[in-house]
């Protein structure tokens, strides 16, 4: 159940909406989530996203919504001060439940009347419970609004632009599972969830970064990072991507000339071998296997047709 809980008090109006964000990710809640490790609450992440991704779910036409109410869940516990608030505010309507499930509606009266005479003299424990309440949610309120400011400057997938291709999250990437992908620029662009759909026919794919391009170059590159070293070799001089624009698919660091890019697409005989193009060289080189890709594509549709 959701539910907006608000109230305005000299000028100040909190709005928290009441959703257990362990449960929109499938994880158990209360004490128990808040000993959950980032690790276990990006696992779930995952495997929900995949879920409900939209480009699964696409006779569903709040897919696109629930998949960002998934991942506004997902920053939140992902931030340490944030999920320290959300938190704290289970654990005080926890307690507010505890208590009243310890007194009956009599008993209640009771106090209420015993709270009133004494008042001046003792705290309100109800009013102390419901300032402390306020207190987090203001402070979560806060912490929320923060965190769908950031993921409005960010798209809703999974697709960034750079050029550090050293690790993820501050972890070093094993570069030998690391492929770079390069294509035309044109009307026929790939995004970040096209490449993972076609990659994902060779393995896991753990991330992909498309690079920030260059107005003097003439094509596009991404670097895609595949589950293991075997997926990113199996990917390697197979995948061609779309007929419209086919893919050049290179590894990050070859360790050998890769005679697999000749298997893609007719190549001249004095062609330079892939373990002498370096430097500059490599600009030149990815135009003219993406040129040589296109006529061949264009070639083989056309032969198609004439079919």
């Amino acid at each position: 159940m959701v539910y907006c809980y608000c109230r305005r008090e000299k000028g100040l109006q909190i709005t928290i909406e009441e959703i257990d964000h362990y449960i929109v990710l499938g994880l158990v809640t209360g004490e128990e989530g808040s000993k959950l490790t980032e690790k276990e609450i990006s696992t779930a992440y995952r495997k929900k996203a995949i879920e409900l991704h939209p480009d699964k779910n696409l006779n569903d036409p709040d897919a696109p919504a629930k998949f960002q109410k998934l991942r506004v869940s997902y920053e939140i516990l992902k931030d340490p001060k944030a999920r320290k608030e959300f938190d704290d505010l289970l654990r005080v309507r926890r307690e507010k439940k505890v208590r009243d499930k310890q007194f009956d509606a009599k008993r209640r009266r009771m106090m209420s009347d015993l709270e009133e005479r004494e008042r001046a003299s003792f705290v309100d424990p109800e009013k102390k419970a419901r300032d402390e309440e306020e207190a987090i949610m203001k402070k979560l309120a806060e912490e929320i609004a923060r965190i769908k400011a950031s993921l409005a400057k960010k798209p809703v997938f999974e697709e960034e632009r750079g050029e550090n291709v050293g690790g993820v999250g501050g972890v070093a990437l094993d570069k030998i599972k690391v492929l770079k992908v390069s294509w035309e620029k044109g009307d026929s662009e790939y995004s970040a969830s096209r490449l993972k759909e076609l990659f994902e026919e060779f393995g896991d794919v753990e991330n992909i970064v498309i690079k920030g391009s260059k107005k003097k170059s003439s094509c596009s590159s991404a670097l895609v990072v595949m589950g293991s070293k075997e997926d990113a070799v199996a990917a390697t001089g197979v995948m061609i991507g779309d007929l419209s624009n086919p893919l050049l698919v290179l590894p990050l660091e070859p360790t050998k000339p890769m005679p697999s890019v000749r298997a893609q697409a007719p190549v001249e005989r004095d062609e330079a071998p892939m373990g002498n193009v370096v430097g500059a060289g490599f600009q030149a080189f990815e135009d003219s296997v993406l040129d040589k890709l296109r006529k061949a594509a264009e070639k083989q549709k056309t032969n198609k047709k004439e079919i």
